[in-house]
């Protein structure tokens, strides 16, 4: 990874901690909210918190600064993107089961859109180019 490209220590950092911050916060959110409980909990195990420790390696690796980080960055970023995307939509869908739907829905694209401007970032070839192992 060329790690004198702009912006790499900023999204790296940045990636390490939304990580480790969305651990505790998943089972918040997974738990804590009374409508679609059983989703939301197999929406944790199955997709978020996988994405979110893939993430937290992926992170490493860029501080580390070895190649593999990049595109393990980009996995974890398209396991988010593959599981926030769709939540927001259902939660639009079911919209008349509460207030806080539409609320989750909000916060589910947002993500999508960050998680996507995220994955825009670590595609770029001037990441490919150089740079130590």
């Amino acid at each position: 990874m060329n790690s004198s490209v702009r912006g790499y220590w900023v999204m790296t950092w940045l990636g390490l901690i939304g990580n480790v911050v969305a651990l505790p916060v998943i089972g918040w959110f997974a738990f804590l909210t009374p409508s679609l409980r059983v989703a939301n909990i197999s929406l944790a195990f199955a997709l978020a918190w996988p994405a979110a420790v893939v993430g937290i390696v992926a992170a490493a690796g860029l501080l580390a600064e070895r190649r593999w980080g990049g595109i393990v960055a980009i996995v974890a970023l398209s396991m988010a993107l593959a599981s926030s995307l769709p939540y927001g939509i259902v939660r639009f869908a079911l919209h008349a089961v509460g207030a806080d739907a539409i609320a989750m829905g909000w916060l589910s694209m947002l993500l999508a859109l960050l998680n996507l401007l995220a994955l825009l970032f670590w595609c770029r070839p001037q990441l490919r180019r150089g740079g130590p192992l």
